[in-house]
Formats: structure tokens, sequence, C-alpha cells
């Protein structure tokens, strides 16, 4: 049986990237860069003032250093928005507003909670250095100079950087589209009146949120009994549509469990089935050209699991995001209470991260079965549970995934 890291090494090997696009930045946010920004003209654009106060003469600010108050004249007022066309010379100053252009002549500017004013004189209160409050043209970027990276996402500074620029829209890839699928004749829309033998459908609840949080658009939601021709219908059509179909249910080794026979009589290329993790042992994966069949398993904790570990990382990849290892989002914390469980399986504890003196605690959550979303729905961590080890006492110090679903992670 595949372990975690050689099933998610398939994963990446058979995920593709998507296509391009350009989308206004209004419509950008949560997408990926797809090519890097170079700034079109110097930011910024002129000199101009960084705080409220007085333009000195480049004499005048040498003078301030030996004499303790200098007094000069007001010869204007330069606003942000103005050409800035006014001229100083030694022994006049202008008040210029955060955001204004520096007047030709001016060599520092000298906060205005520093000076004294009177009559339209400015006394001068301390001592000013060549520079001071200036924000020179292009000291942030030179016109051509390298702005972003591409396969980076795109959040709300890198829209307010682009806006900055002038641009008004980027390229970046296309996000995902995906078709859900739960299979099941016991399954029963929340509000509806259950029968004996039947449970409430919540996978592709969890499922939609989890890929809106991320941006994703979801064309569809199938539900389908256990039936091989009902799954080979529905799976062709959410082929048809999708760049990624995700079922749940239907993927073990039960008499009614269709999913990976009616994927096969499709074309689908199965890469794995069964992985040694817990929750989640009997994930399937395929692909058929360059669309992703996700085999979930049904439990609702396995489904949700199995999403953040093996769909999410596709996501990722898809949208030109860099690979990022489980490895180098772990941190350390203390277990507060001891875990067990089989050997030759990697099993992921729910928990719950606290802090104390000696650094960060982790707590396992109440409900550790794959049926059991309450434990789930209170955990902000899993805890990586080695696949060799049976038994940690509390007290050992463990690496610990932090859960966030509405990012890319």
């Amino acid at each position: 049986m595949l372990t975690y890291d050689q099933a998610l090494a398939i994963v990446l090997e058979h995920t593709p990237k998507l296509d391009v696009i350009e989308r206004p930045l209004d419509a950008l946010l949560g997408s990926v860069l797809a090519v890097p920004i170079r700034a079109p003209h110097d930011l910024p654009l002129f000199d101009n003032s960084a705080v409220d106060g007085y333009g000195l003469h480049a004499q005048d600010v040498a003078q301030t250093a030996t004499q303790p108050e200098l007094t000069l004249q007001m010869a204007g007022t330069v606003q942000a928005g103005d050409r800035g066309l006014l001229t100083i010379s030694s022994g006049s100053t202008v008040k210029i507003l955060t955001g204004a252009p520096v007047p030709a002549g001016v060599e520092a500017v000298v906060m205005q909670e520093m000076t004294q004013v009177e009559d339209q004189r400015v006394t001068v209160q301390k001592a000013v250095q060549s520079g001071d409050n200036i924000r020179r043209r292009g000291e942030e970027f030179k016109q051509g100079d390298p702005v972003l990276p591409s396969n980076i996402e795109v959040t709300p500074p890198v829209i307010g950087l682009l806006a900055s620029l002038g641009f008004t829209e980027a390229v970046v890839y296309r996000k995902p589209k995906v078709a859900i699928i739960v299979t099941g004749n016991e399954l029963v829309s929340p509000g509806q009146p259950l029968k004996p033998g039947q449970i409430y459908e919540s996978n592709s609840y969890g499922l939609k949120a989890a890929l809106t949080a991320l941006g994703c658009e979801v064309l569809s939601v199938h539900q389908v009994g256990d039936s091989l021709s009902e799954t080979k219908i529905t799976l062709e059509q959410a082929f048809s549509e999708a760049d990624i179909v995700l079922t749940s249910g239907g993927v073990s080794v039960g008499e009614f469990d269709w999913v990976k026979q009616a994927a096969e009589s499709l074309g689908v290329q199965s890469h794995f089935w069964k992985v040694a993790i817990k929750p989640g042992k009997p994930s399937y994966f395929g692909s058929r050209e360059n669309k992703l069949l996700f085999g979930l398993p049904g439990n609702p904790v396995a489904v949700l699991l199995t999403f953040h570990l093996f769909v999410l990382p596709a996501l990722r990849k898809m949208q030109g995001l860099p690979s990022v290892s489980i490895q180098s989002r772990m941190r350390k914390a203390r277990l507060l209470k001891a875990i067990s469980k089989k050997t030759e399986r990697l099993d992921f504890v729910r928990g719950q991260l606290g802090q104390d003196e000696a650094g960060f605690t982790v707590t396992p959550t109440q409900g550790q079965s794959s049926h059991m979303l309450g434990g789930l729905a209170q955990a902000d961590c899993l805890i990586p549970f080695a696949l060799e080890d049976s038994h940690w006492e509390a007290g050992k110090w463990v690496d610990v995934l932090p859960l966030n679903w509405s990012v890319f992670s």
C-alpha cells in the first residue's frame, strides 16, 4: 500500500497547469499571477513629501545644524495634486502637504510639529538633514524593474500595488472548475424527512464550502444511488464540464462501490487506490487526458481531510503555485493527552492548538472516528501520528500541521 508521500507525489505528477486568462483588478483576488510584472514607470513618479511640513533650501538645511532656531519667509503652499511649480531660494520656505510634489530647490522637509508659524514666518526648531521626509522618484521601483514574480497568489496588497502602477488587469491562471458527485442510496438532503436507514447527506456541502473558500468554481453537484450505470452516466457528464471531479463514497471494497469500475470503463487511468493513512485509506485517484478524478471516501471526516491532503495540493499546482510540503508547514507542540493507534498507517489526528510558558501545546479533539465531524469542526490543526508508532505519551513534543480552510496552505 502506498504511503501518503508516495500517493501525493503521484497526484502532483499527473496534475497539469491550467491555461491562462486576463482578468480585471476587481476579479483578481485569490488568482495566481501567470507572468511576472515589471514597472511601467518609476514609483514614485516624482519627488514628493512624506509628511505635512515645510520645504527647506539646501543652504538652510545646512544652517539648521549650527543655528538653534532658523526663521524663514513663507513663499506659498503646495498640495497633493498640484504641479509643484513653485521654487524657493535660501531664506524662504514653502508649506508642503503629504504626497505633494517637492518644488525645485527643496532639499528637505521639516515636519510641521517641529516648527512655529507666525505672520507668514516659519521658525524651524530642530536640525534637519538633507533628504529628510522626501520620497524620491523611483526609490521603490525604476521603470522596467521587476515588481512581482509569476506564480504568486494575488492578495489585497498585490492588487493595490498593481493599481498604483496603473494596471487595470493581469494575466493569471484560470481557476479550476470542479464537479462533485456524492454516492449512496442512504443519503437524503438536509431538511427532508428521514426514513429508517437513511442519513443526511453532508459531504457535498463540506466539499463545496471548501472549494468556495478557495475561490474555485463549483459547476455542479450530483447525487447518485449505488448503481454502476447511474455512476457512469454522471461521471461522463462531470468530465465533460470540469477540470476536477470529486466523488465521495463508492470507492471501498463493498459490493455496491462502483466509482473505480465506472471510471475505468470511461477511459480513466487509475493511478492509485488505497493509501496507508487514517482516515482516508480507500482514497482513489485517476486521470483522463488533462482531467483529474479524486475518489474520496464516504465518511465525512475522511472526505474533508483527503480533500485537504490530496485535492488542495493539486489545486495549487493547477494554478501555478509551487508545491509546499507538509514538513515545511509543521510546527512543534507539546501533546497534552496520550494517543494510541495501530502501526503501519499514518493517522491524521485532529487537534486544537494552545500555548503556555513552554511554547505551543496541542490537545486531540473529542471524536476521532472518521464519521465524527464534531472533532474536525473544532480542530485547527492535524497531528500526523507517525506510521511506525503506536503510542505517544502526554508531554511528547510532536509535529502539528495547522488547518486553514480558506487559503492555499
